[in-house]
């Protein structure tokens, strides 16, 4: 076998970088590139032959790459290259305005195609003609090889080369040189101190950072950046420069700054890590040569609340002079994820120049440069009189709309800091007054009239007067007509006005299911008192708070259950065995002074102290919740099941929509809810027209009736949890002539708030709707401001459902209702809600879940709600919850399937990881017959089992080649893992990309072949990387001579004897 012998170089840590994101995301994107005007009279022949003469004097400029065993990464090998025009466009026949077009389409699609490192020459060059003495150049390397400096030296060159300069030429420093001194560098003693200031950084928020607009792609998915510009002209740009020179700073540190303002507007990420473009070439040698000396550098910086913009300037400035002075000393090497990059980054140009020698001119008009991967990034360029910045975003992450978006609220945040640059950063303007006006009127567009001046007693006397033979209520074969219902109701509310009951009165009443209970409610409203539900089923100890708290002073209720009440002092009355009593007052309505603003009721609800809170409701919120109701649903309620239990505000819709509308209210007996076919029986036999149910539940009759059985029903509310998208899908495919819908809303502002029609073709999340009638819903930041489409807030509510607050608690009060400072109305209010919400565009409220929930994973920020409604999508899925364990090591996903057979943690891990992050994937997944509820039907966490036994689904099965055995060995080595089957997928065993690096490292090595990383996360069980590699040919085997190195040379001489040091043996 013969042996040929080439010399080889190590990568700069720049390529080394490089060269690994574009070996796991490959993109045509990784290159920089230019647009040259040249004026006066050329020859395309003499202008090649310049060209290959600076090829020839630079060798990064006829480099190609090659592997060898051991390396991760290729080795640089200097070879010879020959300059052509790749194409040649004849633009002289087309007008002005056409060359324009046709050039700036030519820059777009100007780029590496299907580029071999191994072979092909790295410059690009196409030239366009416009005129005998006018011409466009197009200059392009792959960005492994230069950067946007290279191609400026370029230009210079070959301007004076061009015209004969007789400039005398010194032999410029090659770029292998560099990168040979690079790496002593940053091991010497003397890049100690250096070394130990990125040390000091915190690079944790490398991992972090997300747009709250980003989409969720596979992790191997191509890197594709498209771009928006926002020009900014000449007049914007002297107010910069003069705020630039005032606070002794540069116009590039003024865009950087807003742009970090902007992205901590956006994300509330305090520490904001940016990686910010570096020309690399901080030593005089430097200036004039060619090659990759540009880097990203991680840029942090601190924002808060209060800080002011130009405190965040001057942190830049500062920061940026650091990073300046220890640039050469930084390496990847100091973060793990050797495949981390920056998710944001920030590059300036300055001015393009202009280089003229004999008369003839080479101006670069246009430059782009793409030397990192990111997920969005600023780049800005000095275009003397006005300046053009540009967004570029990676198109797999982001749609346009978001990022035209984005560009208007970085314009507006401009214009605001600097009419404003003492200001704090937290109440700079990101919002345009278009973006406000939408935000804050055009959503909340639903001013409509009501009877404000009734009570909700009132609407209901006024039913039992036009249909007085109508049933109201039944329940287990019993009935009442409207007017039987009003007439006993009358008769208990004279009954309370006797013993002393005036309006104000908050008057206790606990029931089972039963007529009596509704009678109830109806005679403490009539009586001017407002009703305080106590479900029988509760503690003791429980109620017993409730009625101590509330200072109940009368209690209704029914003799069976008094043995169940706690002690009290309240003043008992039994309907059922006082009734007689009763039944001597009079029938007729009451003439009381009782107005809108009187209670009609409190409920208790959970509060994050430990104890139940008070939610006190008037008639006006009550009759504005209710006529809401009325009107939005245009299919009227002929027959409502309540399935709710009347302690809680879901009951309340049923309750008095039904009897505000003329319908009959169908009361189940206690405990129909938890026995499925029988309720299903129920809404057959009943022909039950309207149904308000937890998605959950109805998703368990959907499943368990037959079309047939539900034919009856024509609107069907789910509130209360998220309803996955696949319920609605379900209720579709089995009731598709019935609507369904969505609602949202708290207690504290009368049930609902927004609702949701629910369409046959959403895919994804359902929205929770706009809101109703007379209600406003604003997503705000926590200084009030409204937050830009598709970025999450906190979900303020105002409107006329919001209740008085909690009672006898004005502390608590004060806290979740506050002034409304986004109208002028007098007492207006708002209720802050503590839900996480972000608008679509079309002016829908995505729910995201409580901002509570949010944990870290090995330095990850995520949102659990966002891992369960992933989950919720998966077809086989009817309930979720995922939790984090207690020293946030790992995630837990517990499911409820469909269906007794279920899925592997494979395809679980697998469904997820299209959509999510790999960092977001729980590492195990439990299934359980049922989630453990707390009394109010939510999920009880802490019962939840913790320790869980993580098991592989899939049956061991030992290697059976010596292929097989010899990947099994690596597996087990990195994964650390004691036993591994051929089928046992890697991320189900806890892989990572971090660890695939590390297997691919070493099969490349043991198996001493070629192994892309894209094949490895293609084939994620040991027999299907067997059985791939078996069937793709060996590469040639490669290896390297690694002696050691001296990086520092005078002479030619001195650097033909370095490279027989660093050569790489071909066999």
């Amino acid at each position: 076998m013969t042996t040929e012998v080439i010399e080889g170089f190590q990568l700069s840590p720049q390529q080394e970088h490089l060269w690994l994101l574009q070996q796991v995301t490959p993109s045509s994107a990784y290159f920089v590139k230019c647009s040259v005007l040249i004026e006066g009279n050329i020859e395309t022949t003499k202008l090649v032959a310049t060209l290959q003469t600076i090829v020839n004097r630079h060798e990064i400029l006829r480099t190609t790459f090659k592997y060898v065993p051991g390396m991760m990464i290729p080795v640089q090998v200097i070879s010879n290259a020959n300059v052509s025009l790749n194409k040649q466009y004849h633009l002289d026949g087309d007008n002005s305005q056409v060359q324009a077009a046709k050039i700036a389409e030519i820059f777009q699609e100007f780029t590496q195609q299907n580029f071999d490192f191994e072979k092909n020459s790295p410059l690009q060059v196409s030239l366009a003609n416009l005129s005998l003495t006018k011409h466009i150049l197009f200059l392009g390397l792959p960005a492994v090889y230069g950067d946007e400096k290279t191609l400026r030296n370029l230009v210079d060159e070959l301007s004076r080369l061009y015209a004969n300069s007789k400039h005398i030429w010194t032999e410029p420093l090659q770029y292998a040189d560099f990168s040979e001194w690079q790496h002593e560098f940053i091991k010497s003693a003397g890049a100690e101190i250096g070394r130990e200031y990125w040390r000091k950084q915190d690079l944790s928020e490398l991992l972090n950072f997300q747009l709250p607009f980003e989409k969720y792609v596979a992790e191997s998915k191509e890197f594709k950046p498209e771009f928006l510009t926002l020009n900014i002209n000449h007049n914007l740009k002297a107010h910069i420069a003069a705020i630039a020179q005032k606070y002794n700073t540069s116009i590039s540190r003024f865009f950087l700054a807003c742009w970090s303002v902007l992205l901590w507007r956006l994300t509330q990420q305090q520490n904001l890590l940016i990686g910010k473009v570096f020309e690399g070439r901080n030593f005089p040698e430097l200036a004039e040569a060619m090659g990759l000396f540009a880097k990203s550098l991680p840029l942090t910086c601190h924002l808060t609340e209060k800080a002011k913009f130009t405190e965040i300037l001057q942190q830049i400035n500062e920061t940026e002079q650091d990073i300046y002075k220890w640039q050469e000393c930084f390496s990847w090497e100091l973060i793990t994820n050797k495949l981390a990059y920056y998710p944001v980054c920030f590059d300036f140009t300055d001015k393009y120049p202009k280089y003229t020698e004999n008369n003839i001119s080479f101006t670069i008009q246009n430059s782009s440069s793409c030397i990192e991967r990111f997920k969005i990034k600023l780049d800005c360029v000095d275009k003397y009189d006005d300046l053009l910045t540009e967004f570029h975003y990676d198109s797999h992450l982001f749609d346009v709309e978001d990022i035209q978006r984005l560009v208007e609220q970085f314009s507006t945040l401009l214009s605001s800091v600097v009419k404003h640059p003492e200001a704090v950063i937290s109440e700079l303007e990101i919002l345009s007054d278009r973006a406000k006006h939408q935000l804050i009127v055009e959503f909340n567009q639903t001013q409509t009239d009501y009877p404000k001046d009734k009570c909700i007693h009132q609407l209901i006397e006024y039913q039992a007067q036009q249909q007085p033979n109508n049933i109201a209520v039944e329940f287990d074969q019993q009935q009442l007509s409207y007017s039987q219902l009003n007439n006993q109701a009358n008769q208990l509310a004279n009954y309370l006005q006797k013993i002393g009951v005036i309006p104000g009165t908050l008057i206790g009443i606990c029931f089972q299911r039963n007529l009596d209970m509704i009678v109830g409610i109806l005679g403490i409203l009539k009586a001017g008192g407002a009703y305080l539900p106590l479900d029988p089923t509760y503690p003791q100890e429980r109620l017993a708070w409730i009625l101590e708290n509330s200072q109940t002073s009368v209690l209704l209720t029914q003799q069976a259950l008094l043995e169940k009440l706690p002690t009290h002092q309240a003043q008992v009355i039994c309907l059922d065995t006082d009734w007689e009593i009763i039944t001597s007052q009079n029938q007729e309505n009451l003439t009381l002074p009782i107005t809108p603003h009187n209670l009609a009721y409190i409920i208790y609800t959970s509060g994050s102290t430990g104890k139940p809170k008070g939610v006190q409701i008037t008639h006006r919120n009550l009759v504005h919740s209710t006529t809401a109701r009325i009107n939005y649903y245009q299919k009227p309620v002929t027959r409502f099941l309540l399935l709710s239990s009347f302690a809680f505000d879901s009951s309340v819709a049923g309750i008095f929509w039904t009897l505000c509308s003329g319908g009959t209210l169908v009361l189940p007996k206690e405990g129909l809810q938890l026995e499925i076919p029988k309720l299903v029986k129920l809404i057959c036999e009943n022909q039950i027209s309207h149904l308000l149910s937890l998605p959950s539940l109805y998703a368990l009759i959907l499943q368990q009736a037959i079309p047939e059985q539900l034919a009856s029903l024509q609107a069907i509310i789910v509130a209360g949890e998220i309803c996955p998208s696949e319920l609605v899908k379900l209720h579709q495919k089995h009731l598709p002539q019935a609507s369904l819908y969505n609602e949202y809303g708290p207690t504290e502002a009368t049930v609902w708030s927004s609702v949701y029609l629910c369409q046959s073709q959403e895919l994804t999340k359902i929205p929770i709707g706009k809101p109703i009638a007379n209600a406003q819903i604003y997503i705000l930041d926590a200084n009030l401001h409204p937050v830009p489409i598709g970025v999450p807030g906190e979900i303020y509510l105002g409107g006329d459902g919001i209740s008085l607050g909690y009672l006898n608690q004005p502390e608590l009060t004060a806290q979740k209702f506050v002034n409304n400072p986004l109208i002028q109305e007098p007492n207006a209010r708002l209720y802050k809600t503590g839900d996480l919400a972000q608008y679509r565009a079309d002016g829908n409220i995505e729910f995201l879940g409580r901002i509570d929930r949010q944990v870290k994973i090995r330095g990850y920020r995520i949102e659990i709600g966002e891992i369960e409604e992933a989950l919720k999508q998966h077809p086989l899925v009817r309930e979720v919850v995922v939790i984090a364990t207690e020293e946030n090591l790992r995630l837990i996903a517990y499911i409820i399937p469909h269906q007794k057979t279920f899925p592997s943690s494979s395809e679980f891990r697998s469904f997820l990881m299209k959509n999510l992050p790999e960092y977001m994937v729980p590492s195990t997944f439990l299934m359980l017959k049922s989630l453990p509820v707390l009394p109010n039907g939510k999920i009880d966490y802490k019962a939840l089992p913790q320790q869980v036994q993580i098991q592989l689904e899939e049956t061991f099965v030992a290697p059976q080649s010596e292929l097989e055995r010899m990947i099994t060995n690596i597996w087990q080595e990195v994964l650390k893992v004691d036993k591994v089957g051929i089928h046992h997928n890697f991320f189900d065993l806890g892989g990572h990309s971090l660890l695939m690096v590390q297997i691919h490292t070493k099969l490349r090595t043991v198996l001493n072949r070629d192994i892309s990383m894209v094949e490895l996360f293609e084939c994620p069980t040991i027999s299907t990387l067997a059985n791939h590699l078996s069937q793709h040919p060996e590469q040639p085997n490669l290896e390297l001579n690694s002696d050691s190195v001296e990086t520092r040379r005078e002479s030619n001489q001195q650097r033909r004897q370095l490279r027989q040091q660093h050569r790489a043996t071909i066999q």
